[in-house]
C-alpha cells in the first residue's frame, strides 16, 4: 500500500482532569456532549491556543464540531459547518466534520475484490457506496484520551472496526489524533492496522467557510490547488480511470481563482457533480509527492482575511463545494447553510481505487501500517 510512513511521535497522556494547561498558551477541556438512545455517552474535547484559535472534537463520528479562527481584525468566527447538539449529528446526512472510513469517497456499486474474493459494501449513494456504507466511522462513538507533544495539545480517538463490518474484511484498529499548536495549525494524524488484507481510505469531512459557517456562500473565496491533474468522473460520480491535465478545464486551480469564477460554466464535469447549477466534487492529483512540508492547497476569504493552507501526505484531495446543501439545513446558532455554503478539502487516496488498476493502492495487509498526516494552517491578513 503506497502510504507515507510518519515517524512515531511521543504523545503522552495528560492527567484526566476537566481542564488541563500544556504551557505556551495551549490548553484542553473535556466535558459531556450528550448520550445516545441506549445511554452511550458522547464527549467533547476543546483544544485552545494563545492566538484565539479553538478546536472542538466530539467522540461521535470522531467529528470536528467547531473551529474558531480569528480574522484580520482579531474577530473570531466558527469556520466549520455543524450542529450545536448531538441530535443534529444523529439525524444529519452531510457528514459535517466527521472522520470518514473504512473507505472514504465512493466505491462503484459498493464492490471490490481482494485476492480473488469479492466484497460488497452497502449502496448508500445509489448505485455506489459512499464514505464506508450506511454505518461508517462517522456513525460510531470513538474512545478518546487527551494527549500532548512538545508544542502541541490534542485528543487521540480510537475505534475498532470488526471483521465484516459494512462488508469490509479484517478487524481494523483505527486511531485519529487531532492536535493544535500556537502557530494556528490543526493537525490530523491517522493510523490503522488490520488482521486480514483489507482496503482503507480515511479522511476528515469538514465543511469550511472562511467567512464563518452560515455567513453566505463561498463563491468569492479564492483558491489554489497544487495539482496538475485530476480524476474526471462519469455521471455516476465514479472516476473514469483517466488522469488528464487540468489545463483548459474549470478544474485548473494552479493559479488563484475564486470558486465562483467558473462554477456555472456549461461543462459536463461540473454538471455531473451538480446537475442544475454546476459544482465541484472531484479528486485532484496533488503535485506534492506525499510530502507534508509541501503546500497542497491555499484558500483565502478576501473580506475577512482568513486564509487556510493545506498540507498532507496523501496523493489526492477531494474539493467539494457543498452542492447538495439547499438552504434547508439549520446549523449552529440557528444559521441556515446555503447552497455552495462551504468547501471541503478531503485528503485521500483516489475514489474507487480498489477497482482502478492505475490508481495508488489502498490495500492494507497484516503487519503493515496505514498512516497519513494532514495539517490545516490558518493565517489572517
Amino acid at each position: 500500500m503506497r502510504k507515507t510512513l510518519i515517524p512515531a511521535i511521543g504523545l503522552t497522556m495528560l492527567t484526566c482532569a476537566l481542564q488541563t494547561h500544556a504551557g505556551s498558551g495551549l490548553s484542553t477541556e473535556h466535558s459531556a456532549f450528550g448520550k445516545l438512545a441506549d445511554g452511550t455517552p458522547v464527549e467533547k474535547y476543546i483544544l485552545r491556543n494563545s492566538q484565539g484559535m479553538q478546536a472542538t472534537v466530539i467522540t461521535y463520528g470522531g467529528t470536528l464540531q467547531s473551529l474558531l479562527v480569528p480574522d484580520k481584525n482579531g474577530k473570531t468566527e466558527d469556520v466549520v459547518l455543524g450542529f450545536d447538539d448531538l441530535d443534529g449529528y444523529l439525524h444529519g446526512k452531510a457528514y459535517f466534520g466527521a472522520t470518514i472510513g473504512r473507505f472514504g469517497n465512493r466505491l462503484a456499486e459498493g464492490k471490490f475484490s481482494l485476492d480473488g474474493k469479492n466484497y460488497q459494501v452497502p449502496q448508500n449513494d445509489h448505485p455506489n457506496s459512499l464514505h464506508g456504507g450506511t454505518t461508517g466511522f462517522d456513525k460510531q462513538v470513538w474512545k478518546a484520551e487527551q494527549v500532548k507533544d512538545k508544542g502541541w495539545v490534542g485528543v487521540k480517538l480510537t475505534y475498532v472496526s470488526v471483521d465484516g463490518e459494512m462488508g469490509f474484511p479484517g478487524a481494523l484498529k483505527a486511531e485519529v489524533t487531532y492536535s493544535l499548536n500556537d502557530k494556528n495549525e490543526l493537525r490530523i494524524q491517522y493510523h490503522a492496522t488490520t488482521d486480514k488484507p483489507t482496503v482503507v481510505n480515511l479522511t476528515n469531512h469538514s465543511y469550511f467557510n472562511l467567512a464563518g459557517a452560515g455567513n453566505g456562500d463561498i463563491l468569492d473565496q479564492v483558491a489554489i490547488v497544487h495539482a496538475s491533474r485530476y480524476t474526471p468522473i462519469t455521471k455516476k460520480l465514479i472516476p473514469t480511470g483517466e488522469l488528464p491535465s487540468v489545463a483548459g478545464t474549470p478544474c485548473d486551480f494552479l493559479k488563484p481563482v475564486a470558486f465562483g469564477k467558473r462554477i456555472r460554466e456549461l461543462n459536463q464535469q461540473l454538471k455531473f457533480a451538480e446537475r442544475t447549477q454546476g459544482g465541484y466534487d472531484h479528486n485532484w492529483v496533488l503535485d506534492t509527492q506525499g510530502k507534508v512540508s509541501n503546500l497542497a492547497a491555499d484558500v483565502v476569504d478576501p473580506k475577512s482575511g482568513r486564509r487556510l493552507q493545506l498540507f498532507t501526505t496523501e496523493p489526492g484531495v477531494q474539493l467539494y463545494t457543498a452542492n447538495f446543501l439547499d438552504g434547508t439545513v439549520k446549523g449552529k446558532a440557528g444559521k441556515i447553510y446555503p447552497h455552495w455554503g462551504a468547501f471541503t478539502l478531503e485528503t485521500q487516496h483516489y475514489p474507487d481505487s480498489p477497482n482502478q488498476k492505475g490508481f495508488p493502492s489502498t490495500r492494507l495487509d497484516p503487519g503493515k501500517v496505514y498512516s497519513q498526516t494532514t495539517v490545516f494552517r490558518f493565517l489572517n491578513q
